[in-house]
């Protein structure tokens, strides 16, 4: 059975397809995002305060690996879609990228079926949000070889993709979690702890609603975005489920990296695709990652990742 989070997407999808008047304040939104992001890397910093940071290197220098090489191993793939070049590099940049939302069902999801991992894992979520976006800057300036695109500021989009809101929300999270410890976050417990699957439900609720309006776009991009958004992911899923088999990862780890690798980015990657590639089709990239890839993986993808992590654990 699903997560009950999951209905509650399913619940803003539904609400959307039957033209309902439902809506949630943007304010609202935006409050849960920034909620969200904190609480995942509290809990993260929490556990990280009680392992060895060098310890923790290798599965770091993995996770950055991994999603530095997903948009390399996606843009060909792209291009035989009969993607322009710039659409095919932004559209891997979001491939490249992590979606916190869906790392929060899979822990959620894990966590209803009993199944541990690691404590830390928010961690994995930190480092894997930027190496794919700059893969796919590089392969969208490679595109661009001999043609008019226009210079880029480098410091200017690297100061937005380490200090842009998820960015700053998770390694600030992480931090504060890693130097105060259990005890000393214990009073903010009540707050950052206890309520995160109900905040999660109303998030999901929220995202249900905008990819139900995103699904009337599918039939506008045409086949390519549909293939990309629904296959890709299980195969990417793959990629990170045998990373966390060699690192050596729990069940509920190699799930977790599994999800990680599968999910795509709609909240950092957008911004700085806007800024680094603003030739490329925004709409593009947020239909197959929200639109498609989103629900394909809280619904099915999920539980079929968590179900091969059980096939190849030791």
């Amino acid at each position: 059975m699903l997560d009950v989070v999951v209905f509650f997407f399913l619940l803003g999808v539904f609400a959307r397809l039957v033209k309902s008047d439902l809506r949630l304040p943007e304010a609202l939104y935006e409050t849960l995002s920034i909620y969200l992001l904190l609480a995942i890397g509290l809990k993260g910093g929490i556990e990280l305060s009680k392992q060895p940071l060098a310890a923790l290197a290798p599965q770091v220098l993995a996770c950055m690996a991994l999603g530095f090489a997903i948009p390399f191993a996606l843009y060909p793939l792209l291009r035989t879609l009969r993607l322009a070049g710039v659409d095919a590099a932004a559209l891997a940049a979001h491939y490249g990228s992590v979606s916190v939302v869906t790392f929060a069902v899979a822990t959620a999801a894990l966590a209803r079926q009993g199944i541990p991992y690691e404590s830390h894992a928010a961690l994995w979520v930190a480092v894997m949000e930027a190496p794919g976006i700059v893969a796919g800057i590089l392969l969208a300036r490679w595109s661009q070889r001999g043609g008019t695109g226009r210079r880029m500021d480098w410091r200017e989009l690297a100061h937005d993709v380490l200090f842009g809101k998820s960015v700053l929300l998770l390694l600030g999270g992480l931090l504060i979690g890693a130097v105060a410890g259990e005890a000393g976050t214990a009073p903010i417990k009540a707050v950052f702890v206890d309520p995160f699957k109900g905040v999660l439900a109303l998030f999901l609720l929220e995202l249900g609603l905008v990819a139900g309006a995103r699904l009337a776009e599918v039939r506008r991009f045409g086949a390519a975005v549909v293939v990309v958004g629904i296959v890709a992911p299980p195969l990417l899923a793959l990629a990170g489920a045998l990373v966390g088999w060699a690192l050596g990862l729990s069940t509920g780890g190699i799930a977790i990296l599994a999800t990680l690798a599968a999910s795509a980015s709609y909240i950092a990657a957008p911004t700085a695709m806007r800024i680094a590639v603003p030739e490329a089709n925004a709409a593009l990239s947020i239909t197959a990652a929200l639109g498609i890839t989103f629900p394909f993986n809280i619904v099915v993808g999920i539980p079929m990742y968590i179900a091969f992590a059980k096939a190849i654990s030791p």
